[in-house]
């Protein structure tokens, strides 16, 4: 009775333990791969696998997409500026029995041919071309693994360069050639707006030419200006032009005249002069009459 029940506690481990090597679960992201001595004996689909034990081996393959970032590089662009540049990979299986037979870890393979992609693509563009145009590099990239990947049974989806480092020189000068065309773009801005401002005075000034009234409101309207603030400086609006053409007038008129008052005070004077001599002679002329003269006797 004692070897019987060894022999039933034996029995049963035995059946457990082979149940157990036969009965695997496929979750809902994976495949299984079963090989029969070694050989590809089919793929098990999610759910409940049964396979033969120790004869069957199974090998489960994630079919969830796989982030890979791709480690900073420095790489030289084709305008032989050097530049370390970091991206990142997304890819899947689709293929369970490539991805395990046809090479040994598919992970380390897609990050070094992405890594050696990264630089043969982005050697081929200059500086400009990869600032501006980053979509196509991605792109090209992609092309590159999906040709070399898909033999893998592995399916690359999406490349994206994800830091750009450049050196502190080019840093500089990119700043500088940034403010410069700033600079331009003010300067243009600015004279248009010059044009535009002296089209817009050259036809106010012509309606103000045929409506002189206009310049009359305006000239109310820049006083209300002013007034808002309560300032204490009065201001006197009047035509330019007018204003100065009568200053004119009135400088020339005060010459004139002043020119005029010194010519009479000159003819005065002048005058003046000749009555004193006139004067002086006559008063010599009796002072002398009146020493020829005799004296009369008592």
């Amino acid at each position: 009775m004692t070897y019987l029940t060894v022999a039933i506690v034996v029995v049963v481990i035995l059946a457990l333990i082979t149940l157990a090597l036969a009965v695997h679960v496929v979750t809902q992201y994976e495949k299984g791969v079963v090989f029969r001595f070694g050989r590809v004996r089919g793929v098990k689909e999610p759910g409940l696998a049964v396979i033969v034990p120790i004869a069957d081996r199974m090998t489960k393959v994630s079919l969830r997409i796989v982030t890979m970032p791709i480690q900073s590089q420095g790489i030289i662009t084709k305008d032989n500026v050097t530049v370390d540049i970091s991206a990142v990979a997304y890819y899947r299986v689709v293929d369970a029995v490539k991805a395990v037979v046809a090479i040994e870890n598919v992970v380390a393979a897609i990050d070094q041919i992405a890594q050696t992609t990264l630089r043969k693509v982005v050697g081929q563009h200059s500086l400009d071309e990869i600032l501006a145009e980053t979509d196509v590099i991605n792109s090209g990239i992609r092309k590159i693994l999906d040709v070399t990947t898909v033999e893998w049974g592995v399916e690359v989806t999406l490349v994206e360069l994800k830091d750009i480092q450049l050196p502190d020189s080019m840093k500089r000068a990119m700043a500088k050639q940034a403010e410069a065309e700033r600079e331009k773009r003010a300067k243009i801005i600015a004279a248009e707006g010059e044009s535009l401002a002296a089209a817009a005075l050259g036809d106010a000034s012509d309606t103000m030419m045929a409506h002189p009234l206009a310049l009359q409101l305006r000239n109310l309207q820049t006083l209300i200006e002013l007034g808002v603030d309560k300032n204490t400086t009065v201001v006197f609006p009047a035509p330019l032009m007018s204003t100065i053409s009568e200053l004119g007038s009135f400088l020339s008129r005060e010459a004139e005249q002043s020119k005029t008052v010194m010519a009479a005070a000159a003819a005065a004077a002048a005058g003046m002069e000749e009555d004193n001599d006139a004067l002086a002679k006559h008063l010599a002329a009796a002072a002398a009459s009146a020493s020829v003269a005799p004296t009369s006797p008592l």
